[in-house]
């Protein structure tokens, strides 16, 4: 026996994604950044070390402890990453 679904939306769409691994002076990172329409500008930003991964803009990241809280990161590493993703969005 199905079930039919209900479904909230089902989307198609072109996205564009940049790899890109850093070394900062706590950690690597090995980011996936997706850039896509359908989060008001915001892109989705995947650690793929830990898969963990936000739908970051500028004011998440002016967000006190959001980037620790989502990446499960300590302060210093929040910095370094916060620093580079202020850099490229």
């Amino acid at each position: 026996m199905t079930e039919e679904r209900f479904f909230l939306y089902d989307e198609t769409e072109e996205t564009k994604t940049r790899f890109v691994s850093f070394m900062g002076d706590e950690t690597r990172f090995d980011l996936a950044i997706i850039i896509s329409n359908r989060y008001f500008g915001k892109h989705m930003v995947l650690n793929i070390q830990n898969g963990r991964f936000a739908i970051i803009g500028q004011d998440d990241l002016d967000e006190p402890g959001y980037l620790e809280e989502a990446f499960r990161i300590n302060e210093k590493e929040a910095q370094e990453l916060k620093g580079f993703l202020q850099e490229m969005l």
